[in-house]
């Protein structure tokens, strides 16, 4: 598989898992009956899943060390959902999947931020 093939599918699986795991976290706040908490859980954790999927295969390739450690924060970030979403099955009726979603969210915008800053500093 060629490498801008490997980033597009990569692409794709963190897009498709961040949103099937950003639904299935709003929705319970949205909807005005009880939802099936068990099949948001299965959902958000295909999600996870998903999400960690995408970021193993587009793990950089490249040349610099410092955005070859930023892309193993992402996939540290996937971890952190993983665990969110077994938090949902060991501790049920508790939000403690909550923190480590967040955890997840902070350390995937700062490695974000942080590759794009440093692909744009080597351009120069």
């Amino acid at each position: 598989m060629g490498n801008e093939k490997r980033i597009l599918l990569s692409n794709i699986l963190v897009i498709v898992g961040l949103i099937m795991m950003a639904v299935m976290a709003v929705t319970p706040l949205l909807v005005n009956h009880e939802p099936d908490m068990e099949l948001m859980r299965w959902i958000f954790t295909g999600g996870a899943i998903i999400v960690l999927l995408g970021r193993l295969i587009g793990m950089y390739r490249g040349a610099s060390l410092r955005i070859k450690r930023l892309h193993g924060i992402l996939v540290f970030s996937g971890l952190l959902y993983c665990a969110s979403a077994s938090m949902m099955f060991v501790f049920q009726g508790t939000n403690n999947w909550i923190a480590f979603l967040l955890a997840g969210l902070v350390v995937q915008l700062y490695a974000s931020w942080m590759i794009e800053r440093e692909e744009k500093k080597g351009t120069k």
